[in-house]
């Protein structure tokens, strides 16, 4: 009988925290009391951790058992400090040594029977063991491809509480599962493609500059003119992602358990379609326990409005610090949560309630209904989207043309030179592309000749432009000049600029 210690972890927000698993068994009267601000999920342990001993054929002596998960100041939830639990209570018993778990972190729910169950979370937890110098995990076997992402970590995939206790006292052999150095996750063809848009040449013109800069995208246009068709095929012109951001992403769906278990790694950039009923919580996250929302699940990739109007007001407000600030912060009493959110919005809508405006001879809508349809967008909202398209109606001529249209990979090697060259001029200023430059950046990147900075001087009167918008333009007319792979910003690239703002005095009046 004796005390023993095993290494565990717990996840806030995407915050990991290491928790050290203590065990006391003596004599005494016979108990099994937990503390360490513990929820009631990780108390209920207690029968899991007894019952699963028991079926796994060892002994659990009636004894007083005295489990502490430090540091007590923070709070532990879910079941994956089951198995820590567990390993410690056996080695307390002398079952175990403590020198064979030494330096080795734990996960896992156990079943009654003593089978290991998968848990939330792996990623982070073994990135961060891994920064603590922490060489071994041991997972549950459906987590172990998770854990195995982390490069340099040796993981090892358990079944059950029996096969635990014999790899630890070394009579049963357990691989570990390395880290492979080609992507378990890489994608074949994507499905969607913009060859299978006909016409639309001016909106796909207009997704490509925003996708180049990862600017902000707002479409315009009747029903049927193939807004939503086109935003969804946006992460097909995307640039191919890094290791560094899959990993990124895939900490953030590991925390919700949203990956799959044969193929964990995220190498597709989210497209995250949101319904008009959705709420500010699953938007930006939180909750009592505050968890990332779909902004943060659209992180490195695209967050879709359709039906703009039909979000109300409030939940559309709520998207303006994110998209300035690009993350997430959740106050709570027991500390601040931080969520990433470097995305792009993508915003789609009719022009009114029956979709005919501007054309009068089809549209019944009157001035009022109209306005107060667009209404529900705030300026401030509307000066966040950084390029505004209109998307006319295709004509039967256009689809019975059937005339070959320009595939996704050919705008994609495009949008990738453009994102290249902002990636070696920002190098060593912290930012990836066009849309995150502000204040000196702006005025050191974004120089304007004579006649450009006149022809800026008489938009920002014609357009009533604020400094928001008018910077917004400065951005665009950056990435435009990078797509024409140009070191100066010149005329025709403002002017393309402009285009893009001007919508806004053709439907918000301003």
């Amino acid at each position: 009988m004796g005390f023993s210690t095993v290494l565990s972890a717990a996840v806030f927000g995407l915050k990991v925290e290491l928790v050290n698993v203590e065990a006391d068994v003596s004599n005494g009267l016979p108990m099994f009391h937990m503390v360490g601000y513990l929820s009631s999920e990780v108390k209920e342990a207690t029968d899991r951790v007894r019952t699963a001993i028991h079926n796994s054929g060892m002994e659990f002596p009636a004894k007083k058992t005295i489990i502490n998960l430090a540091p007590a100041t923070i709070k532990k939830r879910g079941a994956a400090f089951d198995l820590p639990i567990a390993v410690a209570i056996l080695t307390a018993l002398g079952q175990l040594e403590q020198a064979s778990v030494e330096n080795i972190m734990m996960l896992g729910e156990l079943s009654l029977d003593g089978n290991v169950k998968s848990v939330t979370g792996v990623l982070p937890i073994v990135l961060e063991a891994k920064k603590r110098g922490i060489k071994t995990c041991i997972l549950p076997k459906a987590n172990v491809l998770e854990g195995a992402l982390v490069e340099g970590m040796k993981v090892i995939g358990v079944e059950n509480l029996e096969e635990t206790v014999l790899f630890l006292t070394g009579e049963a052999k357990i691989n570990a599962t390395l880290c492979s150095s080609k992507d378990r996750g890489e994608n074949l063809e994507p499905p969607l493609d913009y060859s299978d848009v006909y016409g639309q040449a001016a909106v796909k013109r207009a997704t490509e500059i925003a996708v180049a800069g990862n600017h902000n995208l707002l479409l315009i246009g009747p029903p049927g003119s193939a807004k939503s068709m086109i935003a969804k095929r946006i992460p097909t012109i995307f640039p191919e992602m890094t290791r560094e951001e899959s990993i990124e992403i895939t900490k953030i769906y590991s925390v919700l358990g949203m990956l799959e278990e044969t193929d964990p790694l995220i190498c597709t950039r989210p497209f995250r379609s949101v319904h008009h009923t959705a709420t500010k919580t699953s938007l930006v996250g939180g909750g009592r326990i505050p968890r990332p929302g779909e902004i943060s699940l659209a992180h490195s990739g695209v967050l879709f409005l359709d039906e703009l109007p039909e979000f109300s007001r409030e939940v559309l407000e709520v998207l303006r610090q994110p998209l300035e600030e690009h993350q997430i912060r959740i106050a709570r009493a027991q500390g601040t949560y931080q969520f990433p959110a470097n995305f792009m919005l993508v915003g789609a809508l009719n022009p009114c309630p029956c979709g005919c405006y501007p054309d009068l001879n089809k549209c019944r809508c009157t001035e009022r209904e109209i306005q107060q349809y667009i209404g529900k967008l705030s300026q401030p909202f509307l000066d966040r989207m950084d390029i505004c398209v209109e998307a006319p109606r295709v004509e039967y001529q256009v689809l019975k043309e059937k005339r070959r249209e320009e595939k996704s990979e050919e705008i994609r090697k495009r949008v990738s030179k453009a994102r290249k060259i902002q990636q070696i001029r920002y190098q060593s200023t912290g930012i990836l592309t066009n849309a995150e430059l502000e204040g000196k950046q702006l005025e050191k990147y974004c120089r304007l000749g004579k006649k450009e900075e006149q022809m800026m001087r008489q938009a920002f009167s014609r357009l009533g432009l604020t400094a928001r918008t008018y910077y917004k333009i400065l951005k665009v007319g950056r990435t435009i000049a990078d797509l024409d792979e140009s070191e100066n910003i010149e005329l025709r690239h403002l002017q393309e600029a402009i285009g893009y703002r001007a919508m806004d005095k053709k439907y918000w009046g301003k």
